[in-house]
């Protein structure tokens, strides 16, 4: 498909112009990649460890699981303010009013460590959830000022960075845990202090860094204002135009039909991804895996997810985005049927089916939220990707829950079977609504 045209300079601009924005962009996604790490190592160990901390304060391993759904949903409830903020006044006051939170967040679970309250820990979690959100966020910001026909891989280059913080946060818990124990502080506060020194580095990178912003400059450059100009020709956006609401990215999605295939290719490939992952650890263990493996399953899988983007990026700029689109969902079919399909103690198989679960996923976010931001104008576009990022994380939560169940009451063989005829459904409407 075409891009959109507001993803760049005007068509008559001059090649000084052009030569400026293009350089700006290239400091954007410098700027993005480097908060993205910082945030992703605060988010990777977070996530790692919430759940022991939540079981050591309440005595309850049933409760543990409600760390995970606390972030996720935080994840859910600030991805509206923050791309309401963003078209406002620009990505940086987005990305600063998530990473803020998630600050905050932050601190309220120290507070709730040291106080031994699990309550406060889960409602603590629930604003560190917002680093999540401002994590997504940062890939709408980075095709702002992407040219024809770059989106995806602009996109893909951000996306590449979480990499570094998934690999690098969870190592980081033990030297942590043991520094702040000899501080005289509660078991469990290590974790919390690693990310709050962590997104703290991400809000001081967007703060001092991500000027002129790039979402404004994109809007002065299809206003054919001056490029280095940190303002829209015509002032910030007002309500209905950026700012957006729920109810002006509901209408835009009925009213542009590539996007709502996106956004569903979206949400999809997320819930397949989160349903499978979530409960691949129970399965294993109940065939006598030890955390070691395990562990060495769940890494393959982030590395699936990650690792590739770049070259994700460059194939849906290159053959299109839904045949990008279409390929995830054959890969994530392979990947439900080969871990469905193993027992208990196929590590090996297992292990397959997740690197490819994590492969699937990437083909969907990537060139979905491409094709998002493609095909929704400019002024319309910040709400549009806040409602994705609030589906994706609400069809993900429920996929966890409906995952448990699923296995609880059946088995593992018949989550995949189901996540497979969920895929298999989409890939073939994708193909058959290409045109």
């Amino acid at each position: 498909m075409t891009a959109n045209p507001t993803n760049t300079t005007p068509p008559g601009a001059s090649p000084g112009r052009k030569t400026r924005v293009a350089a700006v962009q290239r400091r954007t996604l410098t700027v993005l990649s480097a908060a993205q790490i910082s945030g992703g190592i605060g988010v990777a160990v977070g996530l790692t460890f919430s759940s022991v901390t939540v079981r050591e304060l309440s005595g309850s391993t049933a409760l543990s699981g409600l760390a995970g759904t606390a972030t996720v949903l935080g994840a859910a409830l600030l991805a509206l303010p923050t791309a309401k903020s963003s078209g406002r006044s620009g990505r940086r006051a987005g990305l600063t009013l998530a990473y803020g939170c998630a600050l905050l967040g932050c601190l309220v679970s120290l507070l709730a460590v040291a106080l031994g309250s699990w309550p406060l820990l889960l409602a603590g979690l629930v604003l560190f959830g917002a680093a999540s959100a401002g994590n997504l966020a940062s890939r709408y910001a980075a095709t702002d000022l992407s040219p024809p026909g770059h989106s995806a891989r602009h996109l893909s280059l951000v996306v590449w960075a979480t990499t570094v913080g998934s690999v690098a946060g969870p190592n980081l818990a033990e030297p942590a845990e043991r520094f702040s124990t000899g501080l005289g502080m509660p078991s469990g506060s290590g974790p919390f202090a690693v990310a709050l020194v962590s997104f703290a580095i991400a809000l001081g990178i967007i703060v001092v860094a991500l000027r002129p912003d790039p979402l404004l400059l994109a809007r002065s450059a299809s206003s054919d204002a001056s490029p280095d100009s940190d303002t829209p020709a015509s002032g910030p956006a007002p309500s209905g135009k950026g700012a957006g609401t729920f109810r002006t990215a509901w209408r835009v999605l009925r009213g542009t039909p590539v996007a709502a295939r996106a956004l569903v290719a979206i949400a999809v490939s997320h819930t397949a991804m989160v349903s499978i992952m979530s409960m691949t650890p129970v399965h294993l263990d109940h065939g006598g895996s030890t955390y070691t493996v395990i562990g060495i399953v769940i890494s393959l899988h982030i590395a699936g997810m990650y690792v590739l983007s770049p070259v994700v990026g460059w194939l849906a700029d290159r053959v299109g985005r839904t045949t990008v689109l279409v390929a995830g969902m054959g890969l994530l079919l392979a990947a439900a049927v080969l871990a469905g399909g193993a027992g208990a103690h196929d590590v090996t198989q297992v292990a397959i089916g997740l690197l490819l679960l994590g492969l699937g996923w990437s083909f969907g976010l990537i060139s979905g939220s491409a094709m998002l931001s493609e095909a929704v104008p400019l002024e319309h576009r910040t709400p549009v990707q806040g409602l994705s990022d609030l589906l994706m994380n609400v069809c993900g939560a429920a996929g966890t829950v409906i995952a448990g169940v699923i296995v609880g009451g059946l088995s593992y063989g018949v989550l995949g079977a189901a996540v497979a005829v969920m895929v298999t459904v989409t890939g073939a409407w994708l193909a058959l609504t290409r045109a």
